[in-house]
C-alpha cells in the first residue's frame, strides 16, 4: 500500500505483485520474485509477460510488458524482449534516472537501452505507472492498461491503442536489415495523470486480464478487498485460479 493506495499488477496468468502494508514494505506475489524491493518478473512459466516493481525515495513505479507472440513463427522467443525492457526500466528507477511526471521518458530510455547488445529481436506492449506525491502518472502503449477503483466504482480506465485487430501499438526491435514490422515509439504512449487518495485500488494488467474479464467482473472480484473482507493475498489467489481455469 502506498499512502493508503493499493496497487496490483496482473499478467496473462495471475495477479503478479502488490504493494502491501505500508510505503516501506512491498509484498512480492510469487516465490521466484522474492529478490528485494526492486523486482522484475523473470520466470518462463509466465509466458511472454514481464513486470517490474521499484521505488526511488518516496516515488513508486510499476510496469508490465506483453511480448508479442507473433514472433514465434520466426523462431523468436517473445519474452526476451519484454523481460529486458522491464529490467531496463527498473534499473533507471532504482538509480533515480527518470522523471516521475513523465513515465513515457522512462520507457524511451529503457527502450534505447534494450536495443544495446545483447539486442533481443521482438516487440511488446508496455504500461508504466508512477505514484509520486499523491499523483498517479501513466504511460500506456498498446493493449495492456490500468484501472483505478474508488469506493467500489471505476474512477478511470486506460484506453487501448491498436492499429487493427490483434495488432496493438508496440515497441519493436526487428532483425537487422528487415523492414515491414509494426513498430511504434514511446512518445506515442497514451499519457494521463490523476490524483489518488487513501483507499484507491489501482489494477495494472496486460491484455490477458482485460480480454477475459469484463469491467464489471473485475469489480465483483475486487469487492471483498474494497469492503476489507478479504486480503490482497486472497484476491490474488482467486485471480490466479480463475485465469488458470480459463486457459484449460
Amino acid at each position: 500500500m502506498v499512502g493508503g493506495v493499493r496497487l496490483l499488477t496482473c499478467g496473462r496468468l495471475a495477479v503478479r505483485a502488490v504493494f502491501s502494508a505500508s510505503a516501506l514494505d512491498i509484498e512480492i506475489t510469487f516465490k521466484d520474485m522474492q529478490k528485494g524491493p526492486s523486482t522484475v518478473l523473470d520466470s518462463g512459466v509466465y509466458g511472454d509477460d514481464a513486470c517490474f516493481i521499484s521505488r526511488f525515495k518516496n516515488t513508486f513505479v510499476v510496469g508490465v510488458a506483453d511480448g508479442v507472440g507473433g514472433w514465434r513463427k520466426y523462431g523468436i522467443d517473445p519474452s526476451q524482449f519484454s523481460r529486458k525492457l522491464m529490467r531496463e526500466c527498473e534499473k533507471r528507477v532504482s538509480s533515480g534516472d527518470f522523471d516521475p511526471k513523465r513515465p513515457e521518458t522512462l520507457l524511451e530510455k529503457a527502450f534505447k537501452a534494450t536495443a544495446e547488445s545483447p539486442r533481443p529481436v521482438g516487440s511488446s506492449t508496455a504500461c508504466v505507472l508512477v505514484v509520486h506525491q499523491e499523483m498517479l502518472y501513466s504511460a500506456n502503449l498498446g493493449d495492456s492498461g490500468f484501472m483505478v477503483v474508488r469506493d467500489g466504482r471505476v474512477l478511470t480506465k486506460s484506453e487501448e491503442q491498436v492499429h487493427y485487430f490483434n495488432a496493438p501499438f508496440q515497441l519493436t526491435l526487428p532483425p537487422e536489415g528487415y523492414r515491414g514490422f509494426i513498430g511504434d515509439t514511446p512518445d506515442l504512449a497514451d499519457k494521463s495523470e490523476i490524483r489518488v487518495q487513501k483507499g484507491d485500488i489501482v489494477l495494472l494488467a496486460t491484455d490477458g486480464l482485460w480480454d477475459n474479464l469484463t469491467e464489471q467482473h473485475v469489480l465483483e472480484q475486487l469487492r471483498p478487498l474494497i469492503e476489507e473482507k478479504a486480503t490482497v493475498q486472497e484476491v490474488r489467489t482467486y485471480y490466479y485460479q480463475l485465469q488458470l481455469l480459463r486457459l484449460e
